[in-house]
């Protein structure tokens, strides 16, 4: 009878509280918190034809989803960063195929992690990842929307049991008087204090353009919004935070507890070659564990040997594709927005599809 002592359960509980923590120390306050308030805008404050516009199910095809697989250039965010804005245009009436094409693109090819990977791993490769990576995002688009547009129905399950939400315009003399700028000016500055947060500027200057960005964006708020459109603002803000960040807590820890058991050694003596087994494994790999902008370099060029020569260039390409975009946090939550069915779709084309493009992009090289 094997007896399980502190010694075996302690180091898993303990590297999934350290990975919990930097989680906590180093995403919440500059990416998470702003990403929520962006969230929180699109859902009571956008008005919804612009959504509509852009990622709705009937838009053009070539504008949606030139818009979804290309907006990921901007947003220097992470697997988890990017749920809750992909679960804010999901509950403003986003089309299935658009918002998952804007869920994988947003930390798959974000412009400070392609110029790294170039830099750092070789131009090749960071070519390879941003032609891969729109490509992958159209096609999970599109593949998506053949599945399940047709069965949509008229309200989206995902956000069903949300608040209610504001009219985005108010008929009002705030509302009718307000400039045609303001909302989007207002989105404009919320991402701007995203960006400005997760910037590699010094602290002060940092500090100081985040601080001017935030102030703006509440007097835009005070001086042109209506009580009734603040609150709804807050309160679906508030509505995504109670619904998403828990899971992401959960899941992060569970991450940390994984990693643990992780056989590095032995997985890096199979990433040799660029065949199905290694790049399917790659892709799994980066599904499973959370990788924070900007980390999926280092661990693909130092802790898989890409750089040493130890790691193949299919699986280093594979592991670039579902690492970033994708993680067990990441995993749970759009399990839980957009239910089991599509999540399983989704979950099995960024897999397949980065496995595919890991074995395309090593036959050729």
């Amino acid at each position: 009878m094997t007896i399980i002592s502190s010694e075996m359960i302690l180091p898993p509980l303990q590297m999934g509280l350290e990975t919990l923590m930097e989680y906590l120390s180093v995403h919440v306050l500059t990416c998470l918190i702003p990403a929520f308030f962006i969230a929180g805008a699109i859902v009571a404050l956008l008005q919804k034809d612009v959504v509509l516009k852009y990622f709705g199910a009937d838009a053009k095809k070539w504008l949606c989803y030139s818009v979804a697989a290309t907006s990921g250039t901007v947003l220097a965010v992470c697997s988890c960063t990017i749920l809750p804005m992909f679960a804010g245009i999901h509950r403003r009436g986003a089309g299935i195929g658009p918002a998952t094409a804007f869920l994988f693109s947003g930390p798959a090819i974000n412009l400070l992690a392609v110029v790294l990977t170039a830099r750092v791993l070789g131009l090749d490769l960071g070519i390879a990842r941003i032609v891969a990576a729109v490509s992958m995002a159209v096609v999970i688009g599109l593949v998506m929307a053949a599945i399940f547009e047709r069965k949509r129905v008229p309200e989206d399950e995902g956000g069903s049991d949300g608040p209610a939400c504001a009219p985005a315009s108010v008929s009002s003399d705030k509302g009718m008087s307000r400039p045609s700028y303001v909302t989007p000016l207002f989105m404009a500055i919320l991402v701007g204090i995203l960006l400005g947060a997760t910037s590699k500027i010094a602290l002060f200057p940092k500090a100081v353009l985040v601080s001017i960005l935030v102030l703006a964006s509440a007097w835009l708020l005070m001086r042109y919004f209506e009580d009734v459109e603040k609150s709804a603002f807050f309160g679906e803000t508030w509505w995504l935070v109670k619904r998403i960040f828990p899971l992401l807590l959960v899941g992060t820890f569970i991450t940390g507890v994984i990693g643990y058991f992780l056989p590095v050694e032995l997985i890096r003596s199979i990433f040799g070659r660029s065949d199905f087994l290694a790049c399917f494994i790659a892709s799994t790999i980066g599904a499973l564990l959370y990788m924070p902008t900007l980390l999926e370099v280092p661990i693909v060029g130092t802790l898989f040997g890409y750089s040493s020569g130890v790691m193949a260039s299919g699986p280093a390409l594979a592991l670039l594709l579902a690492g970033p975009s994708m993680s067990l946090p990441n995993m749970i939550v759009i399990w839980r927005v957009i239910g089991a069915r599509k999540a399983g779709v989704y979950i099995s084309l960024v897999v397949l599809l980065s496995t595919l493009a890991g074995m395309i992009y090593g036959a050729i090289v």
